[in-house]
């Protein structure tokens, strides 16, 4: 089964309150599942690769087998596709986790799309971050010397 995948991640504030989320479709544009996360403070490339390995799991359950997703990092689908490096120490365990979650799938075909095009997703990830937000409120950490 081909999937049509939206995805998102937010930081309020870099690093700051921050959620993912993905939404699928079938290859009829017909909704199938979202799935989002409130990730608490973490930076925006953090909440793209989160949404990206929720997206992954999600079409895993719905025994999805082509993928089509979705995303307005450019960074993230970058790093993807090999065209630049993962330098990031912070997103090196979850680049490896998206790649080993990605060979489950006969094809995961991930695009770069302008933000507005990208916009049910970016919703649903700031519908996350308040709702999460009213459970956690955000702290903002102390610099260690």
């Amino acid at each position: 089964m081909e999937l049509v995948i939206y995805i998102d991640g937010g930081s309020q504030g870099n690093p700051g309150r921050a959620g993912a989320g993905a939404i699928l479709y079938n290859s009829r544009g017909e909704l199938l599942s979202q799935s989002g996360q409130y990730i608490g403070t973490a930076t925006n490339n953090v909440a793209e690769y989160t949404g990206l390995i929720l997206a992954l799991r999600q079409a895993r359950q719905l025994h999805g087998r082509q993928l089509r997703i979705y995303s307005d990092s450019e960074l993230m689908v970058k790093q993807y596709k090999g065209e630049y490096k993962v330098k990031s120490e912070n997103l090196k365990p979850l680049y490896l986790e998206v790649k080993r979650l990605a060979r489950q799938f006969e094809s995961v075909d991930l695009i770069h799309i302008p933000r507005e095009k990208n916009r049910q997703a970016d919703a649903y990830v700031n519908k996350i971050i308040r709702e999460g937000a009213k459970k956690k409120p955000y702290q903002k950490q102390e610099r260690q010397p």
